[in-house]
């Protein structure tokens, strides 16, 4: 699963996720019908057929009164749907609710694979993708099936979604083709600040709480501890603790306006080489990084590399887009060692004078993750859907996060919410292996349900029993999480004009950012992020911001933010 999704995993974060032929328009007629009557029945067979494909049919699928059996293709280089049975989990929805999918894998090459399937019309029932160009490229195709007739008949997805998220889900014919995966009414996500306690605590426990707390710490840290990474910025090369810094310098500037290469300026979206907050904040991790005081691999480090620097305390502070996954692990590796260590999340920095409660660190949009799309190759589409929708149910939810009822939860209380056992409070190997085993066949995570589930159980342990990752989400992560759905499906098509402008602008940007980070003083991070502007200028970034504009404001009117 991406860790940015997740605490998910999710790191998140939490997390999700095959083939058959495309039949075509419907049940073939028996040409061989002699008479009128036969051929008249013929016809009334196939109406029926068609109107119970298209989900027309009054009566309602029941979901485990009969066997339903479909294809599921996971579509990512790296996903590989795990054996549909295996565990405790799907098992027991196999047997209970005799659903049986068997999986058609990327094998390493999406993009390929996918392509061939479309060009030999061999659709899977079910593609679990992202939102964006390849729901649209199959839609504009007429190869998905609608789920507007389903939505009152199985109502899980619209109780719990909300027609504010299903509306920015429809695509441009006001059709919805789109199942959400983590979707969300609530603050979700893990980006922000790591800390290593034990070296806080030796140093005298100082403020931290603006910048320049933060660079006079850093700066004590590097003196006493030369061994040590002051501060730890992840995966640099993909923004990660850059991405946070950014946020420190300006009230409501979430680094959503980073991954759009945008920053909303009244009503338009203006260049981000020009925004102040950005050069500021280049300005500051420039100056770390010529100090010595940041990873001077910030660049070039794998993820096995912070992992290794998290589990062995060798930085002071770390920030990132999951921090928390590391943190929790980091934590119990410290403590084996000497119980007075370990890591604590802390509230995001914020350059002096500005409202710490209008610090972002990370954001989270209503539509989650990725998405389910049925293809009109399932004989029975609207099965599938009342399998989906049972999954992002309550029930599918529990049985999907937490295994069957009877190990890890046995009833529920007056909400709704499982009542966790000892087993699951105890057993952490029997529990890590239950739920371990299903996060990649969460594909239509219900957020709100699970958090909520989570949260209101945890409140009844003390402290010492309660999950790390959990206290700090519900303390600080949560808390400092934007609400970015407004900038969803901004990126245009890549085949288009806007999106070869994208994918230039898109290198200016990273190209820029690296050279900035080691420039040798702030003027030169200025000069830099100055010809990166009209680098950007000269391929069309100003066709671009009117592009993502026009979507922007339309994603507003979506919302009825305007």
């Amino acid at each position: 699963m991406k860790s940015w999704r997740r605490s998910l995993i999710v790191s998140l974060v939490f997390l999700c996720a095959t083939a058959t032929v495309l039949s075509g328009c419907g049940s073939k007629s028996d040409n061989n019908s002699k008479t009128a009557e036969g051929s008249n029945n013929n016809t009334t067979k196939v109406e029926e057929a068609k109107e119970n494909k298209e989900g027309t049919g009054s009566e309602k699928f029941e979901l485990g009164s009969s066997p339903l059996d479909f294809t599921f293709y996971g579509h990512y280089d790296w996903y590989t749907m795990p054996a549909w049975g295996a565990d405790e989990a799907s098992k027991w929805i196999q047997d209970q609710k005799k659903v049986n999918i068997t999986a058609v894998n990327s094998g390493g090459n999406a993009a390929q694979k996918l392509n061939t399937m479309i060009a030999s019309k061999e659709l899977p029932d079910v593609i679990w993708t992202d939102r964006g160009t390849d729901v649209e490229r199959l839609r504009a195709a007429g190869m998905l099936v609608s789920y507007d007739e389903y939505l009152d008949k199985y109502p899980n997805l619209k109780k719990w979604a909300g027609d504010s998220t299903l509306n920015m889900l429809r695509s441009s014919d006001g059709k919805l083709y789109q199942f959400p995966n983590w979707y969300t009414s609530q603050p979700a996500g893990n980006a922000g600040y790591l800390m290593n306690s034990k070296m806080y605590k030796e140093l005298g426990s100082p403020k931290l709480e603006t910048t320049d707390d933060l660079y006079n710490y850093l700066k004590a840290v590097k003196a006493k501890y030369p061994n040590v990474v002051p501060f730890e910025p992840d995966l640099a090369k993909d923004g990660q603790g850059l991405d946070i810094l950014y946020s420190a310098f300006g009230e409501d500037h979430s680094p959503v306006y980073l991954r759009e290469r945008a920053v909303p300026t009244g009503d338009k979206l203006t260049s981000i080489f020009q925004d102040s907050v950005y050069r500021e904040s280049m300005q500051f991790a420039s100056k770390l990084f010529r100090e010595k005081l940041m990873a001077q691999d910030a660049l070039t480090q794998t993820k096995d590399q912070v992992l290794e620097k998290a589990y062995t305390g060798r930085f002071a502070i770390a920030a990132g887009a999951s921090p928390t996954e590391y943190g929790s692990k980091g934590d119990v590796e410290l403590k084996k060692k000497d119980p007075t260590a370990g890591y604590e999340m802390i509230w995001p920095f914020h350059k002096e004078g500005l409202d710490k409660n209008k610090i972002w660190t990370g954001s989270y949009n209503q539509l989650g993750w990725n998405v389910a799309l049925i293809t009109k190759s399932a004989k029975d589409p609207e099965k599938i859907f009342a399998f989906l929708d049972w999954l992002t149910g309550e029930e599918g939810s529990r049985v999907i996060m937490w295994g069957p009822e009877g190990i890890l939860w046995n009833g529920t209380d007056e909400e709704g919410y499982p009542k966790f056992t000892d087993t699951y409070i105890n057993d952490v190997e029997r529990r890590s292996k239950i739920m371990d085993a299903t996060v990649n066949l969460q594909w239509n995570g219900n957020t709100v349900y699970i958090d909520k589930s989570k949260m209101k159980f945890e409140k009844t342990l003390p402290a010492e029993k309660q999950n790390w990752e959990s206290r700090y989400q519900s303390s600080i992560t949560w808390k400092t999480q934007y609400n970015a759905t407004q900038f969803v499906n901004l990126n245009p098509m890549p085949d288009t004009e806007e999106g070869i402008i994208q994918q230039s602008v898109d290198e200016i940007f990273s190209e820029s950012r690296a050279k900035a980070l080691y420039a040798k003083n702030d003027e030169e991070v200025l000069s830099i992020l100055d010809k990166a502007e009209k680098d950007a200028m000269a391929v069309g970034y100003d066709k671009l911001l009117a592009f993502k504009t026009e979507k922007w404001q339309d994603n507003l009117k979506k919302i009825g933010d305007k």
